[in-house]
């Protein structure tokens, strides 16, 4: 299944007293690059994200996932209050306002600022568990982003397809353009020979003219750029058909198609088959932009 690098997939569920919501965003990328944002409580969670996604099958793209997590209800978090700690501390303030004449501002918010006179009990974490309640919802969250991806995907296949069959179409007229300018020459020789000789009533060599032929057509000749770029074709029908990620294979067939295409314009000297070239590089270049999409 051919999949574009673009999509996006959100799920949300309450799953053992955790109200946890999953969004995954993708974007074009020459490699794997994922990034998750989790809450600081649940960070240990993280690492188990990325190997997940790549066991379903993402393996290329810049890969954003949001992960939000929430208790509810159930064990909250204690806070607890030293109030050993708490006592001592009042007793020096006291002193200090009595001893030294301070203005008395104990009130409880300034107190509270001494972060030393509180600790927290969170609950027992069970990995496990956690890691569990949230691959549900990121497996939803996957399914989704990834069918995003396969219908983009399944777009961008019908639109090379399309382009295949026209850069088809227009080998097929370079090849019968090539074949007649060869009998074009030919022919421009004979009649410029003719002329050349004709007030001198001298009858042409033949055998010469065949060889000035020949040598033009071994000149243009693009036969063998035209075979490998069929047989060109034909494998990259045979990558969209399969089921592996066909980005990077794709990028480098289209390197190689462009390479004979360059040639073929290199070697000819008809202005019909000149245009037919640019058509097709054209074409290229429109394939090229959609291939760098896929995965």
């Amino acid at each position: 299944m051919i999949r574009s690098m673009t999509g996006f997939g959100r799920a949300r569920a309450v799953r053992g007293g955790k109200d946890i919501t999953v969004e995954i965003k993708s974007v074009n990328g020459r490699f794997f690059d994922c990034n998750v944002r989790i809450g600081r409580a649940f960070a240990y969670l993280e690492e188990r994200v990325k190997p997940y996604l790549q066991s379903r099958g993402i393996s290329r793209g810049k890969v954003d996932v949001s992960v939000t997590i929430e208790r509810v209800g159930g064990e909250a978090t204690e806070v607890r209050l030293d109030t050993a700690y708490l006592e001592g501390y009042l007793r020096a303030l006291r002193r200090m306002r009595d001893e030294y004449g301070l203005p008395d501002d104990i009130t409880v918010m300034n107190v509270a600022k001494n972060a030393a006179l509180f600790s927290t009990a969170a609950p027992q974490v069970d990995a496990d568990a956690d890691w569990a309640d949230l691959e549900a919802v990121l497996a939803e969250a996957t399914d989704a982003h990834l069918a995003a991806r396969e219908r983009e995907g399944q777009s961008m296949e019908k639109d090379l397809r399309e382009k295949l069959a026209t850069v088809r179409g227009y080998v097929e007229q370079i090849e019968d353009l090539s074949r007649e300018s060869v009998v074009h020459y030919r022919e421009r020789l004979a009649e410029k020979v003719r002329e050349a000789l004709a007030d001198n009533r001298v009858t042409p060599d033949e055998s010469r003219l065949l060889t000035e032929v020949a040598i033009f057509a071994d000149r243009v000749a693009v036969d063998e750029e035209l075979v490998r770029l069929r047989t060109h074709f034909g494998a990259m029908e045979t990558i969209l058909a399969g089921r592996e990620p066909v980005g990077r294979k794709l990028d480098f067939l289209l390197q190689e198609m462009n390479r004979e295409i360059n040639t073929t314009g290199s070697k000819c000297n008809d202005a019909a088959i000149a245009a037919l070239v640019v058509e097709t590089k054209h074409e290229f270049e429109k394939m090229r932009e959609q291939i760098q999409n896929l995965e």
